[in-house]
């Protein structure tokens, strides 16, 4: 019976394990953004040393967070700002700033751990993060690091690697467009009339040549003059002949049938 308990306890407690490792292993990914905002540039030095700079139009960077947050919640995050912000998830780091140029957009750079470690300033991100969690996310960075501050300031404090245009084309931006109704032209034109010809696919201008109409006089018994012109018309009455007589011995007057 002793070993029959301990097959039991080994057949359910090793898949326990297995999965509460699977599980705790997981951590937080950081989400994927390549289909929800365009990519702008990329850098990628060996040692998995690797930048991806992203463009969120007409976004603020809460509202950037905000998304990002809904997708995945990060390991630490950052105070809201509206010029910058971290998010710190367990593969990458979220780094989103306002941009200078134009300031309706949000650049959001996703950092691998390592390209953090080599390239940041430790003091620039202890400005955002307190001491303890920068020891706990990157392993005590504060002495080593470099001297960039993100996409932003690139061209003053340049990281390891260098950004290039990405191969990867950037995803359709699509526009509200505004539609307009095209109303038939009452305009005669001079040439043949042909479906087009107006300028409009769905337009057929009338042909003024061979335009013509027509009425229907009728008879007024107010006029005699008027009666006897329109007599020969084939909508007017037709007039009954005078009785004719006939001379003879009986003096009748007969009428014509």
């Amino acid at each position: 019976m002793p070993r029959e308990w301990v097959k039991l306890i080994k057949l359910f407690l090793i898949p326990a394990i297995f999965l509460m490792a699977m599980a705790g292993g997981g951590g937080h990914a950081a989400p994927d953004i390549s289909d929800t905002y365009a990519l702008e540039s990329v850098s990628s030095v060996d040692g998995g040393q690797s930048s991806r700079v992203y463009r969120a139009v007409n976004k603020t960077v809460p509202e950037v967070a905000e998304e990002l947050v809904a997708i995945e919640e990060p390991e630490e995050m950052s105070a809201e700002n509206t010029e910058r912000m971290f998010l710190v998830y367990t593969d990458a780091w979220y780094h989103l700033q306002q941009d200078p140029q134009n300031p309706a957009d949000t650049i959001v750079q996703k950092d691998t751990k390592e390209f953090v470690e080599k390239n940041y300033e430790s003091s620039f991100l202890k400005a955002y993060f307190v001491a303890s969690v920068l020891e706990d996310v990157l392993d005590g960075m504060s002495s080593s690091g470099g001297s960039y501050r993100g996409y932003s300031s690139k061209e003053v404090n340049k990281p390891g690697g260098t950004y290039s245009t990405p191969d990867k084309a950037s995803p359709p931006v699509t526009k509200e467009g505004t539609g307009s109704i095209i109303k038939r032209s009452s305009q005669k034109p001079d040439q043949t009339a042909t479906v087009g010809s107006g300028g409009s696919l769905f337009d057929k201008q009338s042909d003024s040549t061979t335009k013509s109409s027509g009425k229907i006089i009728r008879n007024s018994s107010s006029s005699k003059e008027s009666s006897s012109s329109k007599s020969s018309s084939i909508f007017s009455p037709s007039k009954k002949s005078p009785p004719k007589t006939k001379v003879g011995g009986s003096g009748r007057i007969t009428k014509r049938r």
